[in-house]
């Protein structure tokens, strides 16, 4: 049996983060109970569940793990995403690639990736 991954991503402000998310991968409510949100990929399409779990405390360090979303022109993307309410933090172009390094609305780092 394969595993199925879901992620789970720490925040504060659980509805601002979900339609931030469901906006920003072009994902949809699941569920809600509690202290936590999911979202999936609109039927027929393929991805893992996105958990949003509220916590009291506010990021302090850099992720451990940060989602990259692949794009054929990144700044156009980029710009989408701070529309949204995402930073632009720096570019970079090494051995090949190029990627903007973003911060969601609450400081989770986000690269856009050259596709």
């Amino acid at each position: 049996m394969t595993a199925q991954i879901h992620l789970v991503l720490d925040v504060s402000d659980l509805d601002r983060m979900a339609d931030f998310y469901c906006a920003a991968l072009g994902y949809q409510p699941y569920g809600a109970v509690a202290q936590y949100r999911s979202i999936t990929p609109p039927a027929g399409e393929s991805g893992p569940k996105l958990v949003l779990q509220r916590v009291d405390e506010p990021k302090t360090v850099k992720n451990r793990l940060h989602l990259d979303l692949k794009s054929d022109d990144i700044e156009q993307e980029a710009g989408r995403l701070e529309s949204l309410g995402a930073a632009r933090m720096q570019r970079f172009d090494e051995f090949g690639d190029a990627w903007i390094l973003m911060t969601d609305p609450e400081g989770n780092e986000i690269c856009v990736c050259q596709g």
